[in-house]
């Protein structure tokens, strides 16, 4: 079997060195990288754009074009996330939270390096787990439903909560903002407009990427509105710079492969999005290392963690939407309508029918990555540049990126107050000290923990039970009864601490008195 899948990708390489197909990937990467840079315009918006084109071309290079489009806009969307905390895809949102902190200490070089490293290598294992282990994974999903889905959503919003620097207390308060904007608008079950008072323009939900745009952005932006200097204005162009020293893969190896394992094993469930995780893979990293309130400081592991979670999940995404035609988010959903377009049917006979889209793509996989590297490694030096710009000419033209690029998702102006709207919200948060990135979680996964709790209750008839009965499902209520427990136990410890101290300070005072 091993040997079979060596000669079928063999054949896939030699479809994708064709010279038409692998000028479309390179085409596809190119446009992906640079729209994933312009703040506002992700994936979604570059593949709605070019959809059309692949009305006209052949099936093979079509959907070559589409997925280079994809994972360079992944990478793009690092780049703007690190250099200007300005992340274009929500995913990145995460990467704000230690990639610009390490922009402004100088180290944006560095940033990006680690990026691309982590990238490449998860993205590489994701196309070895596409190769040899899809059965396996297709089948891990199919014993996944509303309850189980229900279940690690529940986990992933307690880690999430705890995630953020400062008070656990004000992580939860965030996440429950988050849950609130997440059940504005139209409800599933019911189609009763919720939440919405008498706006009609949120009767579809707030959108994702003005509230990210908002709470990172031009939060930031408003918070330094009164700055004179470049932000990276001492910052070293040299292209030796991006290149990690030896202590820093040491410090970012094992988070690569712990945020790889955790994309790959999401990236078999269908319907779970990207967003859910890099936060994941983020709160994951706080839990395990020895200085967790470090993050948000400029962690390399808060870095490498993330961004190699969401490379790996990109890749094995395209196991269930190929192979059930179950998409995982609204970028797969169209790569899917891309493939139905061709006359082409997703589903466990793809792979038998059409032996060169299949095994050509995963081929692609690899050599856009690598066209990604080729590319982006010459033009790291323009990245940097960006951040020698002074702050009244890069806060003005950023802004109005922002609203080009929100503004395209929907074509509508109500977006763009959404954003200002959540940038002012950001920066009176951020200024009273409560970490914005919760928000962002609460709200992804408000909606889905919402529709999977109801779907499961309608399935058991109300019965509470079968989210214990459920052997899967159990464990991770466990996990999420386990992580209270240990955040309740780590409160009263402090308490204790505080209460211990104080009463030592009494005597002392007491002794100086007299």
């Amino acid at each position: 079997m091993i040997q079979q899948s060596l000669l079928d990708l063999w054949y896939g390489f030699g479809v994708a060195f064709q010279w038409h197909n692998l000028l479309w990937s390179f085409f596809g990467v190119l446009v992906g990288n640079l729209i994933g840079v312009l703040p506002g315009m992700g994936a979604l918006s570059a593949i709605s754009i070019l959809l059309p084109l692949t009305y006209v071309m052949q099936p093979v290079p079509a959907i070559l074009m589409l997925a280079g489009i994809f994972y360079g806009s992944q990478y793009g969307g690092a780049i703007g996330a690190i250099l200007l905390n300005l992340p274009s895809h929500p995913p990145h949102a995460v990467t704000c939270l230690d990639g610009y902190p390490m922009t402004k200490m100088g180290k944006g070089g560095t940033a990006l390096g680690i990026t691309m490293i982590s990238s490449f290598f998860a993205a590489s294992v994701g196309i070895i787990v596409m190769i040899f282990a899809s059965p396996l994974l297709v089948e891990v999903a199919f014993k996944f439903g509303p309850t189980e889905i229900f279940s690690i959503m529940l986990l992933g919003l307690l880690a999430g909560a705890t995630m953020s620097r400062g008070s656990p207390l004000k992580g939860v308060a965030m996440t429950l903002f988050g849950l609130m904007c997440g059940v504005v608008g139209t409800d599933v079950n019911t189609g009763t407009i919720r939440f919405s008072f008498g706006l009609i323009d949120v009767s579809d939900g707030l959108e994702l990427v003005a509230i990210s745009m908002g709470l990172f952005g031009v939060a930031d932006f408003l918070m330094s509105v009164n700055r004179m200097t470049a932000i990276g204005g001492g910052m070293k162009l040299r292209l030796r710079d991006m290149r990690p020293s030896r202590a820093e893969m040491k410090e970012a190896f094992f988070p690569m492969v712990r945020g790889t394992l955790v994309g790959t094993l999401f990236g078999a469930m269908p319907g779970t999005g990207p967003t859910i995780t890099t936060f994941i893979a983020y709160a994951l990293e706080r839990k395990v290392s020895k200085t967790p309130e470090k993050f948000g400081t400029g962690m390399i592991a808060g870095v490498a963690a993330p961004e190699a979670s969401s490379h790996s999940k990109t890749q094995v995404d395209f196991i269930p939407t190929m192979s059930l035609g179950i998409p995982g988010d609204a970028v797969m959903a169209l790569i899917l309508g891309a493939l139905l377009i061709q006359g082409i049917q997703p589903g466990p006979q793809l792979i038998t029918e059409h032996p060169d889209m299949f095994w050509g793509l995963i081929a692609s996989f690899w050599v856009g990555n690598v066209l990604l590297i080729i590319l982006n490694v010459p033009l790291i030096g323009v990245w940097v540049k960006l951040l020698r710009v002074p702050y009244r000419f890069l806060f003005p033209s950023a802004l109005f990126f922002i609203a080009v690029g929100v503004y395209s998702t929907q074509n509508s102006l109500f977006q763009i107050w959404e954003v200002l709207a959540f940038g002012i919200i950001g920066a009176v948060l951020m200024t009273l000290n409560f970490s914005v990135a919760p928000i962002l979680l609460g709200f992804v996964l408000g909606p889905m923990v919402e529709e999977n709790f109801r779907r499961a209750l309608l399935l058991s008839r109300g019965s509470m039970t079968v989210f214990v009965e459920r052997p899967i499902s159990a464990c991770f209520i466990a996990a999420s009864a386990l992580l209270i427990l240990v955040q309740l136990w780590s409160f009263v410890r402090k308490g204790k601490t505080k209460t211990s101290n104080l009463l030592r300070q009494v005597p002392e005072v007491e002794g100086q008195q007299e």
